[in-house]
């Protein structure tokens, strides 16, 4: 029998991993990309661990893990015909029997484990929004994928699928620099869309009396259509926009500002950009939607807002806020270790359940 693990002790034994990323970002991401720059976390803290892992990503990824790479180069970003992701997880699952366990984080990774009739169990991480089509494809496949929710709130958002657990996105505290001394002004970091409210930003900065950093991302012609009809009509002198700065650059701001405003409006499941701007003990003021709540506790790291009119009065007090607090709660619950050490303990437990139903299976 295991040994019962404590919450952040990593497990005894070694492990055969295979790790899936997806193909059109490399590991971690240049600019934009969270969830490849988690995906490099686990996968060097794995490895740190004691852990044999082979990650399976995009060309041009750098890891502690071993590389291999199915694509001679990155495809462009979520090409409309599939046939790159499905190549790139194809080759990653028909490598599957040389691993204890595969946790694969692509959008086709769980159909390929679906259909397999024996090998390693395989673990999947739902890293975006419950959309019809995930929830329909999950809900038929749930059985055969061991699932493994970001957030509380996103689990909460289809409780008809089993879990394999819930385990927070993690960050690398040690490349968010701690600022403790604040500047008059505020910074908005995210994509340039209505879910992630870029303009509520700027609206709440303006109401305040502060000027607004915006690090944002627009590559798309979405995005790009959204700025120019719904961003732009705001901007004046107080409003300085950075696209996609170095990774330096960007802590610095969130580091030095009064405040990071993320004035989403939808349930996001996670919101890495809060855990950051933590890490760097700056508060959050967001709205109280998706997983938000577990990463802001209103008052202590932040301020959870219903209306714009608390945000701008969340402005007036971030300065009550504690920066050390900030990042001692970002260092507790959502740094790197701590994500490592969640995803061990569901490796552990699938692993165990794994044995049990080959054992029952045999007869033995």
């Amino acid at each position: 029998m295991a040994a019962i693990q404590l919450a952040n002790d990593p497990i005894s034994s070694r492990l055969r991993i295979g790790l899936v990323a997806p193909p059109w970002l490399t590991v971690p991401p240049v600019g934009y990309g969270g969830t490849e720059r988690v995906i490099a976390l686990l996968a060097d803290g794995l490895v740190a661990r004691g852990h044999d892992v082979t990650l399976f990503a995009a060309a041009g990824s750098d890891t502690r893990a071993t590389l291999r790479t199915p694509l001679a180069s990155a495809p462009p970003f979520i090409n409309t015909g599939r046939d790159d992701e499905t190549f790139h997880a194809l080759t990653a699952f028909l490598a599957a029997d040389e691993f204890d366990i595969v946790h694969d984080h692509t959008t086709l990774g769980p159909v390929f484990a679906a259909i397999r009739e024996d090998g390693p169990p395989v673990v999947h991480t739902l890293h975006g929004p419950w959309t019809p089509g995930v929830r329909r494809t999950l809900g038929l496949i749930a059985a055969r994928v061991h699932l493994v929710a970001i957030s509380h709130a996103q689990r909460a958002a289809n409780p008809n699928v089993p879990y394999a657990g819930v385990v927070h996105n993690g960050v690398d505290i040690a490349t968010h620099p701690f600022c403790a001394d604040k500047e008059e002004f505020l910074v908005f970091v995210g994509r340039i869309n209505a879910e992630k409210g870029p303009e509520t930003a700027i609206d709440v900065a303006h109401a305040a009396g502060l000027p607004l950093t915006m690090i944002v991302k627009r590559s798309e012609p979405e995005e790009w259509e959204y700025w120019d009809h719904v961003v732009v009509p705001r901007l004046d002198d107080d409003i300085t926009v950075i696209e996609q700065p170095p990774h330096a650059l960007k802590v610095e701001l969130v580091g030095r500002a009064k405040a990071a405003l993320c004035p989403i409006n939808w349930p996001e499941p996670f919101g890495l950009v809060l855990a950051e701007a933590l890490a760097c003990g700056t508060p959050v003021i967001t709205r109280p939607l998706g997983a938000a709540p577990e990463i802001v506790v209103d008052g202590v790291n932040g301020f959870l807002c219903e209306s714009n009119r608390e945000m701008v009065d969340a402005v007036a007090h971030a300065g009550d806020i504690s920066p050390q607090v900030c990042r001692d709660h970002a260092a507790q619950y959502f740094s790197a270790d701590a994500m490592v050490s969640g995803y061990e303990r569901v490796y552990e437990q699938v692993l165990a359940g794994s044995r049990t139903r080959k054992l029952f299976a045999t007869g033995r």
